[in-house]
């Protein structure tokens, strides 16, 4: 776990939201054409439940890149409760600032969730088959290091709901990437399957990637909650054919005690 008196964590499920089908019903992502207002109104449901402040919430603007941001106090609400002001072209965020709530979203891409327990810093990563073979988790493990010390031997990491490899079918065209950017490692990533294609696990590649990056793996912890197969209970892209919302990974640095 995550969590400790100061570091809060969790992902959130699609459901008890107002949003309307397709969105149905806790969709907290304002980019999938979902009203701004049922959007606003679920992260707000989901600030209250858990006390954090939808105003203290930072979102970047998800690229399938390998960005992180340093989050600073002056960013504190942005991307909150509109698109128009979240941060540019980043797809991970990390800080050491209290009351500030890191969140990245997703529909079977993976979210990750960081927290440095020693150094009181926290991170939030999206990682989709680009973020991934461009090695984002090693990124944000890289930028907590450099920015705030973090060892990365006492970093816990979450690895959340996305799809898992009963159900990511991808191309050569991914593939190949994949072997680009593992070598010989790709071998445990890629299956093939009786489509002529592969089937790619997005979870084993991220653990690799953070191992290698120095967090052990007994601190990596996989939820291995595959969202296609339970797609009543998370949002899939690849399941409801694109059109549908997005579930969040929520870290919180809480104030001083």
């Amino acid at each position: 776990m995550l969590e400790t008196a100061q570091i809060k964590a969790f992902f959130t499920g699609r459901t008890d939201g107002v949003s309307p089908a397709p969105y149905a019903a806790c969709n907290l992502g304002l980019h999938v054409g979902d009203e701004e207002a049922h959007v606003i109104a679920n992260r707000e449901r989901i600030a209250a439940t858990y006390n954090l402040p939808l105003d203290t919430w930072v979102a970047g603007e998800q690229v399938h890149g390998s960005t992180v941001t340093v989050v600073t106090e002056e960013m504190r609400g942005r991307g909150a409760r509109a698109l128009a002001d979240m941060l540019p072209a980043t797809d991970a965020l990390i800080t050491n600032v209290s009351n500030i709530t890191l969140t990245t979203y997703a529909a079977d891409c993976v979210p990750l969730l960081f927290a440095d327990a020693d150094r009181l810093a926290i991170g939030a990563a999206h990682a989709g088959w680009k973020g991934t073979v461009a090695k984002i988790a090693a990124r944000t493990v890289e930028a907590m290091h450099k920015t705030y010390g973090t060892d990365p031997a006492s970093l816990r990491v979450q690895i959340g709901p996305s799809i898992g490899p009963c159900c990511y079918e991808v191309d050569d065209r991914v593939a190949d990437a994949v072997r680009e950017s593992f070598g010989e490692r790709a071998k445990r990533l890629l299956t093939p399957n009786a489509n002529g294609r592969w089937q790619f696990d997005l979870w084993t590649a991220n653990v690799l990637t953070l191992e290698e990056a120095g967090v052990p793996r007994e601190r990596i912890e996989r939820l291995d909650a595959c969202t296609s197969c339970q797609n009543r209970r998370y949002f899939s892209y690849r399941k409801e054919g694109g059109n549908t919302g997005r579930l969040a990974g929520i870290i919180a640095l809480k104030q001083e005690i």
